[in-house]
C-alpha cells in the first residue's frame, strides 16, 4: 500500500510517498519534518529515492534520507543538488512491485517528472496536477503555462482512463476517477 508519510505534518512540505515492495522507494522526501522517523515507523529500510522535481519543499530532506539509508537518488537532472542518477523521459524505474514510466513534464519546473504504471493503475503526478482539477504554479522560476498545458495533454494521452490512483505533490491523493481530475486540470490550465 502506498503511504503518504507527510500526511498530518504541521509543516510546509510536499507529500512524501512510501512505495513498499520488491524495491521500496520514497517518491519525494519533503521538507521541515523528520521523514527518516516517518519511514522507520513503517519499514526498516528503503532502496532508493525518486524525485518528481527539485523545488525545495520536495527535496530539502534529501541529505538526512541519504545519510540514514545510504540510498541512490533518481531524478531528471543530475546537475541539481542531490540528484545522482538521471531518469530520462520514457525511461522505466521500479517503484515497489511495479515498473513505472518516467514522463518528463515541464511547465511547473524544467526537471519535473511524473511516474506512471499502467499495470498498477497509478500516477505520481508531482506538482503537475492536483485533486479537483488544480494544476501546478507557473509563476515561479522555470514556470511556463504553455509547457504545463502541453505536459498535461501528454499525460492524458498516455495514462489510461481506468487510472485507479493519482498521488500528487500536495493535497489529497485521488482514488475516485482520477483521470477526470487530470482532464479538469487541463481545462483550467488552458484559461
Amino acid at each position: 500500500m502506498i503511504r503518504n508519510l507527510a500526511r498530518g505534518q504541521q509543516a510546509f512540505t510536499s507529500n512524501v510517498f512510501l512505495v513498499p515492495g520488491d524495491r521500496t522507494v520514497l517518491v519525494d522526501v519533503g521538507n521541515e519534518f523528520d521523514v527518516v522517523a516517518a519511514v522507520e515507523e513503517h519499514v526498516d529500510d528503503i532502496d532508493a529515492v525518486a524525485v518528481t522535481h527539485t523545488h525545495y519543499d520536495h527535496v530539502e530532506n534529501l541529505d538526512s534520507v541519504v545519510e540514514a539509508f545510504d540510498v541512490p537518488v533518481y531524478g531528471y537532472d543530475t546537475e541539481q543538488d542531490g540528484i545522482e542518477h538521471a531518469i530520462a523521459d520514457d525511461e522505466t524505474i521500479r517503484l515497489g512491485d511495479h515498473a513505472y514510466r518516467a514522463l518528463h513534464t515541464p511547465g511547473h519546473k524544467n526537471d519535473h517528472l511524473c511516474f506512471y504504471s499502467d499495470e498498477a493503475g497509478v500516477l505520481f503526478a508531482g506538482d503537475l496536477v492536483f485533486a479537483n482539477g488544480s494544476f501546478g504554479r507557473t509563476d515561479l522560476d522555470e514556470g511556463d503555462r504553455d509547457l504545463l498545458v502541453d505536459s498535461i495533454e501528454r499525460v492524458l494521452s498516455i495514462v489510461d482512463e481506468g487510472l485507479r490512483e493519482m498521488h500528487t505533490g500536495h493535497g489529497p491523493s485521488v482514488t475516485d476517477a482520477p483521470y477526470q481530475d487530470i482532464e479538469l486540470a487541463l481545462q483550467a490550465a488552458k484559461f
